[in-house]
């Protein structure tokens, strides 16, 4: 049994697991990517040419931290393996067992005295006309696409969304030649007043400011367009995108105007992200419903431990803040589990970690403010021939029905059980946002009192006969030299 299983290999993951061997504990990292950096420094294959990683202009440490984190021998990494549960067992009633699937190797089970969830986050989903059609893309998939895999789209591309993501995204794709048609923002130009709240960001980010700076100039320069208060509202053709219609909208992202339209092949969406608490669900830790911080997100106390016993949480899946946030909260998480185990962490320690949460919360706090998306105006961007439930084919006409007919239904899972929206293979990380909204639009209520998806295992899609294997849990000494072993017959409970 390790001391510590720690889910995601991203800043988060990779800062706890340092300190975590520096206090003597032994860790596993578990992360279905190939590489550690997470989502915000995907590393290119090793076998690439070029594989060198370059991060963005502020992210200089990152280099650093990756090169550390992969010649440390005192950790255990299981790279493209994929989190799929977490169970107790019985017969250890302070151990927790993390099941893992491989797609060729199958199921096996982990154990562990503790665990940190650094799951991370992904693009925000937004259902509209033709939202399925091939050629829609999400900008940290295209910028995955190019940065990692070196493949980019074909044709014409239009950017819109209301996260700055969208910009680097754009810089990358004009740099491999890719024409870019527009980029489109659904928020107006920042006032005045919007620039003097936003100075709690400039310290330590100046390069990063800068380089946004420069990357708009560069945009300019190449003929992109560069659109405020402008929304997509379909995306139109027959096989393929061919057309996108773009439309002006007031400072709450309603429509004002008929659309345009903008001939492109390919429409890349960037409303910003959702913090990944799929696994934190299915443990059945508390979550929170906080907007301009993703969504739904892990409660937690000072130094990061969940509301179920054992289980720690850092990075995205505590409010979606960027990577310097999510590398210091790294280190809390990984100071707070070594002093849960007993080893002796100084308090000057705890003080230089929260120090580094609260210097990055500046700048972080800034970008959720003013980059929140409107879900509502999102939600209402759905028509009635929508498909808002892309696993399981559900229209947004289908469920204005339901509700209409079953007025006292005013929670998602209510719906879920009705309609099967979120029942499918992504248990409805793709529909979940969408739902709240038309579910509170319908009640006139905010989103987050309609409640959220429930999780189960395998959170993660695998083959039925892969389940057989999770009463077998992985031998692996712990730091006091104990270990366990596979139990026949033992019975997991979630």
């Amino acid at each position: 049994m390790f001391d510590l299983a720690i889910i995601g290999a991203g800043p988060a993951g990779m800062s706890a697991a340092l300190t975590a061997a520096d206090h003597g504990l032994t860790v596993v990292v578990i992360d279905e990517q190939q590489r550690a950096g997470g989502q915000i420094f995907r590393q290119p294959p090793e076998t690439f040419a070029g594989s060198v990683l370059h991060p963005t202009a502020g992210y200089g440490w990152a280099t650093e931290l990756i090169r550390r984190f992969e010649a440390d021998p005192r950790l255990t990494t299981e790279f493209g393996w994929s989190a799929i549960g977490v169970l107790h067992d019985d017969a250890e009633p302070d151990g927790l067992c993390v099941a893992i699937n491989h797609p060729e190797h199958g199921t096996r089970m982990i154990g562990a005295r503790r665990l940190l969830i650094a799951t991370g986050a992904y693009d925000l989903p937004v259902a509209f006309p033709g939202w399925t059609l091939p050629g829609v893309m999400t900008a940290g998939g295209v910028q995955t696409l190019v940065k990692a895999q070196k493949i980019a789209p074909v044709g014409d591309v239009v950017l819109a969304g209301a996260h700055p993501l969208l910009l680097l995204v754009a810089d990358l794709l004009i740099r491999d030649g890719v024409p870019v048609r527009e980029v489109a923002f659904a928020q107006s130009i920042p006032t005045p007043v919007d620039m003097l709240r936003a100075l709690g960001a400039v310290p330590g980010h100046l390069r990063m400011l800068a380089e946004t700076g420069a990357i708009l100039a560069r945009l300019v320069r190449k003929g992109v367009r560069v659109s405020s208060r402008t929304i997509v509202t379909a995306a139109r053709g027959t096989e393929h995108v061919s057309r996108i219609e773009l439309a002006g909208v007031d400072r709450r992202w309603k429509v004002t105007g008929a659309p345009r339209e903008v001939a492109a092949s390919h429409l890349v969406l960037g409303y910003g992200f959702s913090a990944s608490t799929e696994l934190a669900r299915q443990i059945g830790c508390e979550l929170v419903f906080d907007s301009p911080r993703g969504g739904w997100v892990v409660a937690h106390d000072e130094r990061l431990q969940t509301s179920v016993p054992g289980v720690f949480v850092a990075g995205e899946p505590t409010g979606v803040a960027g990577a310097d946030q999510s590398r210091a909260e790294g280190t809390l998480a990984g100071l707070g589990i070594a002093a849960s185990l007993g080893r002796a962490v100084p308090a000057a320690a705890f003080a230089e970690a929260e120090r580094g949460i609260h210097a990055s919360t500046r700048f972080s706090a800034v970008v959720q403010s003013m980059f929140e998306p409107v879900r509502g105006a999102l939600g209402d961007l759905a028509t009635r021939e929508t498909t808002v439930c892309r696993c399981e084919l559900v229209t947004r006409g289908e469920l204005d029905d339901f509700l209409e007919s079953s007025p006292f239904v005013s929670n998602v899972n209510a719906v879920k059980l009705s309609c099967r929206t979120g029942m499918g293979p992504c248990q409805g990380r793709y529909c979940e946002n969408s739902v709240g909204a038309i579910l509170a639009s319908a009640r006139e209520q905010t989103i987050g009192l309609g409640g959220r998806f429930s999780a189960h295992l395998p959170i993660k899609p695998v083959p039925v006969g892969d389940l057989r294997d999770l009463d077998t849990v992985t031998e692996q000494p712990a730091s006091d030299g104990s270990a366990v072993r596979p139990r026949a017959g033992s019975r997991p409970r979630t």
